[in-house]
């Protein structure tokens, strides 16, 4: 039983939900208020740094998550084996979480490597990838303002191999995208709060992008949104230090042999 039974379906929730919880959730880091002892870059370096404003960036994401909501929908389409007077079986608990466990690590491979690629191939970088790294300072609304080819193959694409791999029903698929979408936001919200569960939980958080999005770092830390597994079997996993900064703040500091 879950709160949207009776109102809407779990497929116009799969489709929907992440959406709005990414503008709810970058939204609050958005209304924060400047918490420059939190900051792992300060408000000038994000000024000076960044090459896109604010509204491109918002206009970037909303058509990121059209194409998205186009494709979840035609996902769910394709998937769905009931009729609307029928009613889904859903999975016991521990089934889910290991559906939503598998499809984690789907999601990691394919991003890791689709995204490392990125990297490498001149072309896809300078052309597709690189509208994400003018964000060198990352910030919450901009975790998806990506270049639209490369939001649907890295993140849409990603989803939906995510979802069939882990054979999990829409319903699972709601709790899964949301999460998903909430660690990214949290990945690129460039604040190191204190008792931050995603800091506690996960290697892979926001210090650690910080480090990717460094103009020397762009080379190292390809894992996204969960594990730093690919990276470290890989050898492309860069260790790094928070030091707090004299006027406030801390820095991400790579850690180089």
């Amino acid at each position: 039983m879950v709160f949207w039974e009776g109102y809407v379906s779990d497929e116009v929730m799969g489709t929907f939900a992440p959406i709005v919880v990414y503008w709810l959730y970058a939204g609050f880091y958005q209304l924060l208020p400047p918490m420059d002892n939190y900051r792992l870059h300060t408000r000038k370096e994000e000024d000076d740094k960044n090459v896109v404003p604010l509204g491109s960036v918002v206009k970037g994401v909303l058509l990121q998550q059209f194409f998205q909501a186009t494709v979840a929908h035609l996902l769910f389409l394709l998937t769905c084996k009931v009729t609307v007077s029928e009613n889904v079986v859903q999975p016991s608990i521990p089934v889910q979480i290991v559906q939503i466990i598998i499809a984690m690590l789907v999601m990691d491979t394919w991003q890791y490597f689709v995204h490392r690629y990125m990297h490498q191939n001149k072309f896809l970088y300078r052309h597709v990838h690189s509208q994400h790294h003018r964000l060198v300072v990352p910030y919450a609304i901009g975790a998806l303002y990506n270049h639209p080819l490369e939001g649907l193959l890295l993140d849409t694409f990603g989803g939906a191999l995510s979802f069939l791999v882990a054979g999990m029903t829409a319903r699972t698929a709601v709790i899964f995208f949301c999460f998903a979408v909430v660690k990214t936001v949290d990945d690129h919200c460039g604040l190191w709060l204190p008792g931050n569960i995603f800091h506690l939980f996960f290697q892979n958080n926001t210090a650690y992008h910080d480090i990717h999005h460094q103009l020397q770092g762009t080379k190292f830390n390809y894992s996204q949104p969960f594990f730093p597994i690919w990276d470290k079997l890989l050898g492309t996993y860069m260790p790094y230090r928070l030091v707090k900064r004299p006027e406030g703040g801390f820095e991400a500091r790579l850690v180089k042999d």
